[in-house]
């Protein structure tokens, strides 16, 4: 485990032509400076792209280097960290060109061996047994040295570096048939007497190299096609975003300029059906945007003056003046791409058990492999040396891990790339894996059940105080503050047109309300433990609150000049999204807890609406880690959604946080999974996504698992004794493929599952 180049404060490093190397282990660091170049060696293939500053292996993210080349723990060719929206396919393109030669040679080196030994009187005169065999090694011998060079080349550095892989099986699997096929060639008086044919030849196994050669390359051809898809939905959203923007001049004139040049705080103009070049917010005009390329919703969402815009979002038929906010790596779509890619890059916890696995597995397989051999040779019909090579190659190549190691990483890769799609940014495969296994959810009810915004309902004045002074002392005094709810009674008062004035003494009370001095008159606003603190009496005021909080209003008591005067009740309207997504949680198993500030009464009316399982009101913000703790005490698996600063404790408390992506950034940075749009719809979609990559997983192991437990002891022929069948190194290659494409295939069946 290696970076190269690393600024990390690591104290564990070498260096080498060069360049600085930093090591995880002092184990690895001594592998390193026994033997460099078997970390270092280089790909054949072309170069990837300049633009690529780092490279990492999909199956070993933790191996990362400044330069192309390949993984030294299983072969593969490294890949740039950073997606680019122009793919780079010279390994692909450099590994058809080789398959291509291979099976052109191959088949006619397959036809040959096939026509001598099936239809020998379909050849030739002239084409002596000898003549024959010389032409298969000139064919044969190209496919194996210069088409099968890079897994050779791979096969080598894996002993060299002692991390036995796929590639150590093929290219010994593969050497052995091709070496002993020469040896008999050239040298048939070595072999005993049984093994010769009436023309004094010793039976040559070229077709067999050369076949699998041309398998194993359509293999590493078919999965690098399968590959490049995963990381299709990464490449999408790069191709989302515009490549001009129209910019408006201080003296009102419009250009056309590249994106690159935006700058925060450009004016911008959007035109109808163009694309919003940056993330900003509206300063004129209005028009419904489609913004499901990157929340998922198909619904098109109206915005106008102060509304906020994301980059790459559609705009509709309205114009639109907008001011840029975020550009370049701050946009959200570039948050997206970076965390999608650092998602498929990181390792689910059940990798951990491919990765075991594989590590006994390779030894083992080149020990039954020798096993094999012995036993052909000496208890074996004749020829037995002959049978012998042939069923040891059949359980090397039939054995290659690749489809163990793939497992995994295909899935997780795909799963984010989909999860992505649809507005759920996984963070790392981890959270990914934990999300399965959640039976229980926390969620805020402000933003996440409601809409976030709440609007006055309810105003009534005691007896004696009129309904408008009440609300315009009310709202001059919520003026200076800075809650939600404030926001509501302020806007309540402006909509009927009433004027606020300026508040003198303010002082907020947390958890309780506010007091301050408007136009000589002493105000009071909050709940019953302010009237307590300022020793006021409600009066009737607490069974008149009641009916309100029965209704699910939330209810505010207001004191003028220390005399109780009236209630104002303001009410967020649950989202349109939220009944049916709390449904699809329930029948996924999950228990879901409400968190609030809010009072109890109008909590639980509430949440008899919605039918949510348990409430916990009158929270403090301080108090919600707790309680998750409380809850995983219980023995829970608890995902936590929350979109504000105060939330990033109990986020990183739970076993998955769930940040919304109309929240903070510190909320987001404490979560394991992210919403574009902050409903419950999108956990329901995470829950669901994590459950079916899981699954896909577990499929795509068992198969592997299975595969070689059954492959390789029919490859080491324990069939022959009952049914005289023995398995072709040919046969096994083609199984060997079709095993990893599988794996892939079944992975990429992710994109058409409906979340």
């Amino acid at each position: 485990m290696f970076r190269q180049n690393s600024t990390s404060d690591d104290t564990l490093h070498a260096d080498h032509a060069g360049h600085t190397y930093y090591f995880c282990s002092q184990h690895c660091l001594d592998k390193f400076t026994a033997n460099p170049a078997a970390y270092l060696s280089p790909q054949p293939a072309s170069p990837a792209p300049a633009s690529a500053s780092e490279y990492t292996c999909p199956m070993h993210p933790e191996v990362v280097s400044d330069r192309p080349g390949s993984c030294p723990k299983c072969g593969m060719a490294l890949e740039p960290r950073e997606v680019s929206a122009h793919e780079d396919n010279s390994e692909l393109d450099d590994m058809t060109h080789r398959f291509k030669l291979s099976l052109m040679l191959g088949l006619s080196v397959f036809i040959m061996a096939m026509t001598s030994d099936l239809a020998p009187q379909l050849l030739p005169d002239f084409v002596s047994m000898r003549v024959l065999l010389w032409l298969e090694f000139a064919l044969a011998t190209p496919v194996v040295l210069w088409a099968g060079w890079p897994i050779f080349q791979r096969g080598w550095a894996s002993l060299l570096n002692r991390s036995l892989n796929m590639f150590s099986l093929i290219a010994l699997g593969v050497g052995v048939a091709w070496s002993y096929s020469v040896v008999a060639l050239l040298a048939p008086g070595l072999f005993p007497p049984a093994m010769h044919s009436m023309g004094g030849m010793v039976p040559v196994y070229f077709e067999a190299a050369a076949m699998i050669m041309a398998l194993v390359l359509l293999g590493q051809v078919m999965e690098l096609r399968a590959r490049s898809r995963t990381s299709a939905a990464i490449k999408l959203l790069l191709g989302l975003a515009p490549k001009t923007a129209r910019i408006v001049r201080e003296n009102g004139s419009e250009q056309d300029i590249p994106l690159a040049q935006v700058q925060p705080g450009d004016v911008l103009r959007v035109r109808p059906g163009e694309k919003v070049p940056v993330d900003g917010v509206v300063l004129e005009g209005s028009s419904a945007l489609n913004e499901s390329m990157v929340t998922g919703e198909s619904i098109p969402v109206e915005k106008s003056r102060d509304a906020r815009l994301i980059g790459a979002t559609v705009n509709g038929t309205g114009s639109l003046l907008m001011r840029a906010e975020k550009v370049g790596a701050d946009t959200l779509l570039a948050q997206i791409v970076r965390m999608v890619s650092e998602a498929q890059r990181s390792r689910a916890p059940i990798q951990r058990l491919a990765d075991v696995a594989a590590g006994y597995f390779v030894p083992a397989v080149v020990g039954i492999a020798l096993a094999t051999f012995i036993v052909w040779s000496l208890v074996g019909p004749e020829p037995r040396l002959a049978h012998a090579v042939v069923n040891a190659v059949a359980v090397l190549i039939i054995a290659c891990p690749c489809a163990l190691g793939l497992a995994t990483p295909m899935s997780i890769m795909v799963g984010t790339g989909r999860g992505a799609t649809l507005g759920v940014l996984i963070k790392n495969a981890e959270a990914l894996e934990t999300m399965e296994k959640v039976n229980t959810l926390v969620v805020d009810k402000t933003g996440t059940l409601t809409e976030g915004k709440p609007r006055l309902v309810t105003v009534m004045p005691l007896h004696g105080y009129h309904e408008s002074m009440v609300l315009w002392l009310a709202a001059s005094l919520e003026l200076a503050s800075e809650h939600p709810l404030a926001a509501a009674i302020v806007q309540g008062a402006q909509d009927r047109s009433i004027v606020l004035k300026p508040v003198d003494d303010f002082r907020s009370y947390t958890g309780k309300g506010v007091t301050g001095t408007v136009e000589g008159s002493h105000v009071a606003l909050g709940n019953l433990a302010l009237f307590e603190a300022l020793q006021i009496d409600a009066g009737d005021l607490l069974t008149r609150a009641e009916v309100l909080r029965n209704e699910g209003q939330t209810v505010m008591l207001i004191a003028i000049d220390g005399k109780a005067a009236g209630l104002i009740g303001v009410a967020d309207p649950i989202k349109d999204s939220t009944e049916a997504a709390i449904r699809a949680l329930h029948a996924e198993g999950v228990q879901l807890i409400m968190l609030t500030g809010d009072n109890r009464v109008t909590a639980q009316a509430v949440a008899k609406r919605l039918g949510i399982d348990r409430v916990e009101a009158e929270v403090l913000p301080e108090q919600k880690a707790s309680i998750v703790k409380q809850l995983q005490a219980e023995g829970r698996i608890v995902a936590m959604a929350g979109d504000g600063i105060n939330d990033a404790p109990a986020l990183a408390q739970a076993q998955v946080g769930i940040a919304m992506g109309t929240g903070t950034d510190v909320a987001m940075e404490s979560a394991g999974i992210t919403l574009i749009k902050g409903d419950l719809n999108g956990i329901a979609r995470a829950v669901r996504l994590s459950r079916a990559t899981m699954r896909n997983i577990r499929q795509n192991l068992f198969f592997a698992f299975i595969y070689n437990s059954l492959g390789v002891p029919i490859a080491a022929g324990v069939l022959y004794p009952f049914f005289g069948l023995l398995l072709s190194p040919i046969i096994a290659a083609a199984a060997m493929s079709f095993s990893s494409v599988s794996v892939i295939v079944n992975a990429l069946r992710l994109n058409q599952r409906k979340l």
